[in-house]
């Protein structure tokens, strides 16, 4: 990596990366040392995926802010709001993983329904910043097309995955039942559908097998925002196409990638598990993948060939 580039990325955003470096480690150290659990799953399991997962994604929104040629200081507020919102969300969640109690969806006491509104007011305010950085990642004109057309659908995939986030903290419908017969509900809201949190889950993820988790599309919404423009980043290195069958194959990548996105959803939705698709989700994807590769081979084959580097130079 050009370090004399890597000056020009956004540095409270790279000061937030290296915040969660700090409490991936504490996270580690946490999953051999400390056997504790909670609903269902390692107590510092939760940590670590939100440590990664924001490292990742603030990596990626530190080098984009850097291409910005428009908006640049309202763009970098933006950034680093987002990286105070993140380290705060973050620090709530190692907070109560000391505590021996959840972070999300907790209003068993006091204390605890105070941190679950911080880190409710943070999503909003999280959106609503990258939201903001998104309309100029529209406006912006100063990379190729190929990349220009990967971070703005990325982005705005990564803006509709982070909305999804919003679904989760109303009740779920038997909490609202014990909440009309007027019974304390310790946690309000979920990210599964169909069954109750902190049941049978994925490895590492923890998504769940027996029901809808929300966190599937949350996640896969998200890092859109790696995934295509590490995909027109690709073809510009690896492959000798020009840039508009390049910028072609972005835009399929992107619906194909969006295609995915709804497909997750939908199935979450249907309280069904990711691991466990019926017969109209198998369908919805075998017929996404079909019209993927059949829309990517009509840009191959419309392509202009680029004749040998030698008979170039001749």
């Amino acid at each position: 990596m050009d370090l004399a580039r890597l000056r020009t990325w956004h540095r409270p955003l790279l000061a937030g990366v290296g915040f969660m470096i700090v409490t991936l480690l504490l996270s580690i150290g946490g999953l051999l040392f400390d056997d504790r659990t909670l609903l269902g799953e390692p107590i510092w399991l939760k940590p670590f995926k939100f440590s990664v997962s924001i490292a990742i994604y603030g990596f990626t929104l530190a080098w984009l802010l850097s291409l910005l040629k428009r908006g640049r200081r309202t763009a970098w507020w933006m950034g680093t709001i987002t990286s105070l919102v993140l380290v705060i969300e973050t620090a709530v969640i190692i907070g109560q993983v000391f505590r021996g109690t959840e972070s999300h969806f907790n209003v068993s006491t006091p204390l605890n329904d105070a941190l679950w509104q911080v880190m409710a007011v943070s999503i909003v305010v999280l959106w609503l910043s990258n939201a903001v950085i998104g309309v100029f990642v529209l406006l912006e004109r100063s990379v190729d097309r190929p990349m220009l057309w990967a971070l703005r659908i990325g982005f705005g995939l990564a803006l509709i995955g982070m909305a999804v986030a919003f679904m989760m903290p109303p009740p779920t419908p038997d909490q609202l039942a014990l909440l009309k017969s007027g019974v304390k509900v310790g946690l309000i809201g979920g990210h599964s559908v169909g069954v109750p949190d902190g049941g049978p889950g994925m490895p590492i993820t923890h998504w769940s097998t027996t029901g809808g988790d929300l966190r599937i599309p949350h996640f896969v919404g998200i890092h859109a925002l790696q995934a295509l423009p590490l995909l027109a980043l690709f073809l510009g290195r690896f492959s000798r196409l020009d840039t508009v069958v390049r910028t072609r194959l972005v835009l399929v990548g992107g619906f194909a990638y969006a295609g995915l996105l709804a497909i997750v959803w939908w199935q979450a939705l249907r309280g069904q598990s990711l691991t466990s698709p019926d017969g109209a989700t198998a369908v919805a994807f075998v017929a996404l993948v079909v019209v993927t590769l059949a829309a990517g081979a009509m840009v191959l084959r419309s392509r202009t060939p680029i004749p040998p580097r030698e008979k170039v130079l001749a």
